[in-house]
């Protein structure tokens, strides 16, 4: 069964920046919400370094957070923390997935317009590079292994594929000039 952080967070409402600050990083982290101040994370390593600048930051606003271990009391209570987390990370996979749609209509545009210079294709990279870096960090958090990390796995290839495609095209046309 899993084991999971409680974290009991209370911040002062004034100034509001430090509990948003607060709650910024809670949702980087991809901590789920159970409502009131209360958020949890599964008790694994890759967690620990967030829930320590959660604390920080709290703790910079006058605040605290109090960090309980826990596991659910019954099968059905873990499965159900469990099934509340990885939706979230589903969530999380839905919108990359979108964007990597977006990247790959954002390169259909630029060759059906003809736009093959350098300084597209570096901004092309960026955006790649952005995509690598939000899959690298959903499937950090993603330990349980929600079934659409498979698709936004072979998403990300496909515009690793698009973009080398596209450098190929730009190669092309600079070098006719």
């Amino acid at each position: 069964m899993a084991r999971w952080l409680v974290l009991v967070v209370r911040v002062p409402a004034e100034p509001s920046r430090h509990r948003v600050a607060v709650w910024r990083e809670l949702r980087r982290v991809g901590a789920l919400s159970l409502g009131q101040g209360a958020w949890v994370v599964p008790d694994v390593p890759v967690f620990a370094e967030g829930v320590a600048r959660v604390i920080e930051l709290a703790q910079r606003g006058e605040g605290e957070v109090l960090v309980l271990d826990a596991a659910g009391r019954a099968e059905q209570d873990a499965a159900r923390l469990e099934a509340l987390f990885t939706a979230e990370r589903t969530e999380e996979w839905v919108e990359f997935v979108a964007d990597c749609g977006k990247f790959d209509a954002e390169i259909d545009k630029e060759i059906r317009v003809g736009k093959f210079t350098m300084a597209e294709l570096e901004e092309e990279e960026q955006s790649l590079e952005r995509l690598r870096r939000w899959h690298r960090d959903i499937k950090a958090r993603d330990v349980f292994g929600a079934p659409a990390a498979t698709e936004a796995e072979q998403q990300l290839k496909y515009c690793a594929d698009r973009l080398a495609d596209y450098t190929e095209r730009v190669f092309q046309a600079l070098h006719q000039m």
